[in-house]
This record gives C-alpha cells, structure tokens and sequence, in this order.
C-alpha cells in the first residue's frame, strides 16, 4: 500500500500557509515583508529582564499542565483591570500559542458530523482544524470594506446540526472591531441555539479606536457558552514566545484541559513567570507600546495613500488593507502579491487566501505596519513605483 494513501485527507493535499509562503518568496528575492504580521520593533524589555531571571532563578522544568499558577492569577487580574471580567484562575488554561488553544477547543467541542460556522475572511487554521475533529465548517462571508456581521446569513446558516461558532474580534485581517450591536446579535443568535462560542479575542489590546474591548463572553447567557481565547504573543509583541491561553466556565475549562494535555501538556515555564510578570506592568506600558504601533500605521497608510492606494477603514490589528480594484489595479489579489513580492521587493498576503466557501473577494491585500519607520517608507516607495509599472 502506498505511504501516501495512509495520509489524513485534511492534510494529504494542503498545500503551504500563506504567511509561510510569502515570507519564504520574501527571503528568496530580499523583499520587504510586510506578509507575515510581526512587530520588528523591540519588546518591553521589562518582559525580556523577567524572562532572563526566570532562567537563571526559577524552575526550568515543567510546570502544571495548565500552567503556572502565578500567570493564571495575572491573566485573571489583568482582565478584571481591563475589561472588567470576574474570573477564577482555574478557568484559565495556559497554551502554547493561541493556536494551540483553537486546536484544544476545536478538539474538545466538535464531533464528527457536527457543523461549525466560520466568518470569512478567517485565520486559516480555523477550517483545517474543524475538519480534523471530523466537523464540517459553514462559512459566513463577510463583505469589504465594512465586514459587518449579518444577521440574516447567521440565522439561516445555523442547522440542527451546527454545535460551535468561531468568532474573530477585532478581525485578522480586515482590522475591523465588531459594534456591540453585532456581538449581541451572535450572542443572542448562541443562546437561542445552544451552541458554544470560540471567540478569538488575541487582538483585543491592539485597537486604535479609543474604545475598551468587550469580550463576547460578558453578554446574556455567554459566560457558560464561550471559549475565550487570548494571546501574550498579540499583547506584548512578542509572537515567537507561543504564549496564549484559553479561559472558560467550570466542566468546560475541565474538557479543554484535558485536550490540551494531550496536545502540548505544558509551556515553556520562564516564559510563562515572564508572562505573568509582564501581565502585571502599569496600563501607560502597554498603551506606549500600542501607541507605537499607531505610529506605523498611520505612516504605512499615508504613504500607500500618496502613492494612490485606496486603503480601507482600520481600526485594529497589526494590518492595513489595501482595494486594488479601487486603486485602479486590475491585477487579483493573488497575481499581485507574487508580483509585488518579486518586482517590488515587498510581501503581502492575498486576502482571498483566507476566505473559504463561496463569494470570495479577489481584490484586496493585506500589509503589516509594525516596522521600523524607514522599512515603511522604503515598502511604500517600491510599491508607488510597482503601481506606475503596473499603469505603464
């Protein structure tokens, strides 16, 4: 028998992410890569001095399987101060990643047969792994440039077999923030059904709209029913720590410790002390840092805007997102990175890349702003000279 028959159908023909498909484009042609979303800029170093004492002073051996204690009484404090939630720590469950979290409570809540709505564009594990637990995913299309929630395409996606929605808040990568309106209408939408919510919240300190996030899990009837999902990685920028977590109510948490377990099982233990201890800084720390971040964003986007880019509403995430079709640029999307990549020396990521389902739209790029203001002028500069090649 052949090897390649022995393969799971999931992966036996799935080709490269994109992010690691343009970023590998990126190294090959020296390009600017702004594809990949990663800040290039230096973390809070209060984080990097506890991350080195904990090496040098604290155990380096493994931690409980659901994670320090100490940084689980910091998640919960830190989402009492910033968002108001009252939590115990044994409702927090320590991963490796946020992606690791989506695996362990994909794994824990779907069965085979069971349907699970998705709202494209979505992060591309979402729909692999709800495939792997033997689900199958029911996409929601949301349309540019507002990417608004629709009510009427949720209630009539739901079935009496769909059990679990994934919701994205703020959204990768449109950068949008849902209004409460929205969120109480999913809320409402998961209640009246019974289904569970994964709401994928890792962006829910890097918004630049003035306003406080709001969980998913504080509306009527959702603090039973969600999986709440967040990322020291997104908060401090510091992606290759693989630091997220899980947090759900009683028998729930209990489940999806036990996926865990038996994915990963624990963390890397300086990391999480690090963690624990950057949870605890002073608000002015992290808003320093998003303001940073801001700084890039508006450059980026008064570059690519002086340079004749129809850049769409943003407010929030590492992206900005760029409407060729309004620019004036007939290329799709997908034909425009891999060119863009070569002959302009700068990644992006096509956005159809992470659509599923029907009523993809093929005119949209995504582009990462955490960089150093000279990359961005640089990335900005080849592509207003991309653009002009491109008008001939």
């Amino acid at each position: 028998m052949k090897t390649a028959r022995k393969i799971h159908p999931v992966y036996a023909n799935m080709e490269r992410t994109v992010f690691d498909r343009m970023s590998a484009l990126a190294r090959e042609h020296g390009a600017i890569n702004l594809g990949q979303g990663f800040p290039d800029g230096p973390p809070p170093q209060e984080l990097i001095e506890a991350a080195g004492r904990a090496l040098r002073d604290r155990s380096n051996q493994y931690p409980p399987g659901a994670g320090l204690q100490e940084l689980r009484e910091a998640i919960c404090g830190y989402y009492a101060r910033r968002q108001g939630l009252t939590l115990a720590p044994e409702q927090a469950i320590v991963t490796s990643g946020a992606t690791e979290a989506l695996a362990a409570a994909l794994f824990t809540l779907v069965s085979p047969g069971d349907e699970v709505i998705l709202f494209q564009p979505a992060y591309d594990a979402y729909a692999p792994l709800v495939r792997r637990a033997g689900g199958a995913p029911v996409s929601i299309a949301l349309s540019p440039p507002q990417f608004r929630y629709p009510a009427e395409a949720l209630a009539a996606a739901v079935t009496p077999k769909t059990r679990v929605l994934v919701l994205n808040d703020p959204l990768n990568p449109a950068g949008t923030v849902a209004s409460h309106e929205e969120l109480a209408a999913i809320a409402r939408t998961c209640a009246d059904h019974d289904l569970v919510a994964i709401s994928d919240e890792v962006w829910e300190e890097v918004r630049f709209d003035g306003t406080a996030h709001r969980s998913l899990m504080t509306f009527p009837g959702m603090a039973e029913r969600t999986v709440k999902i967040g990322s020291a990685g997104k908060i401090f920028g510091l992606t290759g720590w693989k630091i997220g977590w899980m947090i759900a109510e009683g028998h729930l948490a209990t489940a999806l410790s036990r996926a865990h377990q038996f994915l990963t099982f624990a963390s890397a233990v300086p990391l999480q002390w690090a963690v624990a201890e950057g949870l605890s800084l002073p608000d002015a720390v992290l808003e320093g840092q998003r303001a940073g971040w801001g700084a890039g964003r508006e450059r980026l986007k008064t570059g690519l805007a002086q340079a004749g880019f129809e850049v769409l509403p943003n407010a929030a995430t590492w992206f900005l997102t760029v409407d060729l079709a309004a620019s004036g640029i007939a290329l799709p999307d997908r034909a425009f990175s891999e060119r863009a990549v070569v002959e302009a020396g700068v990644a992006t990521v096509p956005v159809s890349a992470l659509y599923q389902g029907e009523n993809v739209p093929e005119h949209l790029v995504r582009l990462c702003f955490t960089k150093p203001d000279e990359v961005l002028d640089e990335a900005a500069g080849r592509l207003a000279r991309f653009r002009m090649a491109l008008a001939g």
